[in-house]
């Protein structure tokens, strides 16, 4: 079935819209070069510190827990698919986020609202930090050589379907974001509210496979069903780094679902935030 004519223009549009916000961005970042290179070499610097801290922890041990199946060169494929996933999400959501509770206190909302275009779209993408994508080449270097060690060479589909779930885990973190920094519609001031979200995310930066026995069996399932943080990075890591286990496509299902879900409900409970939105003006 064809698409409507009307409906790719409108695609077209969004994306050149998209486009310009991202020309913008980088113009605005090359103006004060000094401080794009000093962010993306303390953004680095980071890593490779988060790098340390691991191999570290592998020189004592050779596997991430007992039967985890996680050694020490398929968790740092899993390591680095986080670290994919959260640049792109600090690069291209986290910056627009932690401004829209400014937008409402200085009526800069009101401008957006009057745009021939989604204001969802318009306040999630309006600014990409991108010295945030430093971290690619980073994560990209220690996934090639991580694969390398293990002895795997990804499969076409597997080729697919890593950067397909890649951008899931990026959907689900957006649609957990969004709501907390919407949530300043009706409080004001949501700084406190907003940092839940990081608290929740720091379940997703380990295997899923930790979870387990009295007390992390129910957080696995909670983490993974009802808030899906959990499978933001296991779902691709697993991929690449445990391609026979067969859960694998039992939790792909599940990613999928859970991404559609995670973005109905966010965009939701967005448009009740701006439906009960007040002008600045009036």
């Amino acid at each position: 079935m064809a698409v409507p004519r009307a409906r790719t223009d409108e695609i077209a549009r969004y994306l050149r819209v998209a486009a310009t916000f991202a020309r913008n961005s980088l113009v605005r970042d090359m103006t004060f070069r000094a401080n794009f290179l000093i962010d993306a070499a303390t953004s680095i610097v980071w890593m490779l510190m988060n790098l340390a801290f691991y191999v570290l922890i592998f020189s004592f041990t050779t596997s991430l827990g007992v039967g985890t199946g996680w050694g020490k060169y398929q968790f740092f494929v899993f390591l680095a698919t986080g670290m994919f996933i959260n640049s792109l999400v600090q690069a291209f959501f986290m910056p627009n986020a932690n401004e829209f509770g400014e937008h409402i206190r200085t009526g800069r909302l009101d401008f957006a609202l009057v745009k021939p275009i989604d204001t969802q779209f318009l306040v999630s993408l309006s600014r990409i930090e991108w010295s945030s994508l430093s971290n690619f080449a980073v994560a990209a270097v220690l996934l090639g050589y991580s694969l390398v060690q293990i002895g795997h060479r990804p499969s076409v589909v597997e080729c697919v379907l890593y950067p397909f779930y890649v951008l899931c885990g990026v959907a689900v973190l957006y649609s957990l974001m969004m709501p907390l920094a919407a949530c300043a519609v009706w409080l004001g001031r949501n700084e406190s509210l907003y940092d839940y979200w990081f608290y929740v995310i720091n379940f997703s930066r380990y295997p899923m496979e930790i979870y387990r026995g009295t007390y992390g069996t129910p957080l696995r399932l909670f983490f993974t069903y009802m808030i899906p943080v959990l499978i933001v990075v296991n779902v691709p890591a697993r991929l690449l780094a445990k391609p026979l286990d067969p859960d694998n496509w039992w939790l792909a299902i599940c990613a999928f679902v859970a991404t559609l879900a995670s973005l109905a409900v966010s965009r939701w409970i967005f448009q009740r935030a701006l439906a009960s939105y007040r002008s600045a003006s009036s």
